[in-house]
């Protein structure tokens, strides 16, 4: 009975360092052997010992199991070589397309006035201080040679919304710092 808990432990602890070894040389080989072991390492003591050595095995293993991996996943995410393995982080693509200098320019459009240069079905082209801009409306339907503002900006995307004809006076005095 001792030799059967002794080739147990042996056949389990090898199972244990072939999981570990499975991740620096990555293979679906060496973790199913190194399952395979575990499993013959548990089952050993139900069929040659008694019931009670094997629940004890098996709650040892079903502790160190997700143990270790939680450790070699702690491992891996901390260690250069780990880092190597793992895929970086993803990237915020509005972080990203907000960056660009296109963008940056499309930024100061926001809250600015404008006039459509063609129907906003619901995109157009709406002049800005001389500038023709491919905007976007909220789904409205827009006809040519209304006034929009420019009430958004999103990836790239200048999001307009109709408004009353300005008073142009009124824009030439206003203080824009």
């Amino acid at each position: 009975m001792d030799q059967t808990l002794a080739l147990s432990l042996m056949l389990i602890g090898a199972g244990l360092l072939l999981l570990l070894c499975d991740l620096f040389f990555y293979s679906g080989f060496i973790a199913v052997v190194a399952l395979v072991l575990i499993v013959v390492g548990v089952a050993l003591p139900f069929y040659y010992g008694n019931t009670s050595t094997g629940v004890v095995t098996l709650l040892g293993v079903l502790v160190a199991v997700p143990a270790l991996i939680y450790g070699m996943l702690q491992y891996t995410t901390r260690s250069r070589v780990g880092r190597g393995l793992m895929l970086p982080a993803a990237v915020d693509d509005d972080a990203t397309v907000a960056a660009m200098p296109v963008i940056a320019e499309l930024e100061q459009l926001r809250g600015r006035i404008g006039r459509a240069v063609s129907p906003l079905r619901p995109s157009g082209i709406v002049e800005f201080d001389g500038r023709r801009i491919d905007v976007l409306t909220e789904g409205i339907l827009v006809d040519e040679g209304t006034w929009v503002r420019c009430i958004d900006v999103k990836a790239g995307r200048v999001v307009v919304r109709p408004v009353d004809k300005p008073n142009l006076a009124d824009l030439e005095n206003a203080d824009f710092t």
